[in-house]
């Protein structure tokens, strides 16, 4: 008598049909824009005409002989390096606080606010704030008998301005990442701490952080990614101004591709910063993993 084998029901396609609407919008919208990019970086060509392919010629006129992109290169540096260096210590800070205060869910979606606007209104708000003449911290200060700083217009000060803003409009997201990590931590490990002699900055620094570690990694590298491609705020606030202080890698490709429609080296200078990203990514993670 013949026995009957039985391996369960046949999963067929069902699953790549529910999964096709995403892989089709990663092709239409990731894939294969990534992939033309890649191979306009090796091209010349202004959409008017037809792409004429210069091999790494693009790449040998950033690096070698563009000063501007250079500049663009330490700008976005030093405003990445700002925003994470400043940012992320802020909002421990503020998830730390908030997490015992009162109305605390009431504070969260207060600081969380300025997600939820356009980043473009949020700059046009702080452009008449930080304005030289009119704006309100200026004008304090001036009642207060002191000569507020030029915050846009000074190109030693605008980077800085931008990156104070930036911090502010991105604060909110990351106190709540924080926050959810401090949820998690279990109070009886804070009462063997304060039966073991631990006080409240050794608690911090020998129980809270090393627990929240894998929150501190994320949002650390999340805020510097974040920094290096960002340039909508610093392009609605002072436009790359003044003289160039504030122009990052980002806003210089944007500009080549679609003021001067260099599409083949803005897509160069953007594969270029995109190498930076992942690299300094790579080694920020392992670096914070491994002191795990």
């Amino acid at each position: 008598m013949s026995s009957v084998r039985d391996d369960g029901p046949s999963v067929g396609a069902a699953p790549w049909v529910f999964l096709a609407p995403l892989l089709i919008f990663v092709a239409v919208f990731l894939i294969l824009p990534l992939g033309f990019s890649v191979w306009l970086s090796f091209t010349r060509w202004n959409p008017l005409g037809t792409p004429s392919w210069v091999g790494l010629r693009q790449f040998e006129y950033l690096l070698t002989r563009d000063a501007d992109f250079w500049r663009s290169i330490v700008n976005t540096f030093v405003f990445a390096f700002g925003f994470v260096a400043v940012g992320v210590p802020l909002s421990l800070g503020l998830a730390f606080v908030f997490s015992r205060a009162r109305g605390k869910a009431v504070w969260r979606s207060i600081y969380y606010l300025p997600q939820l606007t356009n980043v473009v209104a949020i700059a046009y708000i702080w452009q008449f704030v930080l304005d030289d003449r009119y704006g309100a911290i200026n004008r304090l200060l001036g009642m207060a008998g002191m000569r507020g700083p030029d915050w846009l217009t000074d190109p030693g000060m605008a980077l800085v301005s931008v990156i104070l803003v930036m911090i502010w409009y991105d604060a909110g997201k990351n106190m709540l990442v924080f926050s959810a990590a401090l949820e998690a931590v279990d109070g009886e490990i804070y009462d063997a701490a304060t039966l073991d002699g631990a006080g409240p900055m050794r608690t911090l620094w020998s129980v809270t952080l090393p627990i929240i570690r894998p929150a501190f990694v994320f949002v650390t590298v999340t805020s510097f990614i974040t920094g290096m491609g960002f340039f909508a705020l610093v392009l609605a606030m002072t436009g790359g101004g003044p003289r160039g202080a504030t122009e990052v890698t980002a806003l210089y490709t944007y500009r080549m591709a679609f003021e001067d429609l260099r599409m083949g080296r803005a897509s160069a200078g953007a594969l270029i910063l995109f190498a930076i990203i992942g690299v300094l990514s790579a080694v920020q993670f392992r670096a914070l993993r491994d002191r795990a």
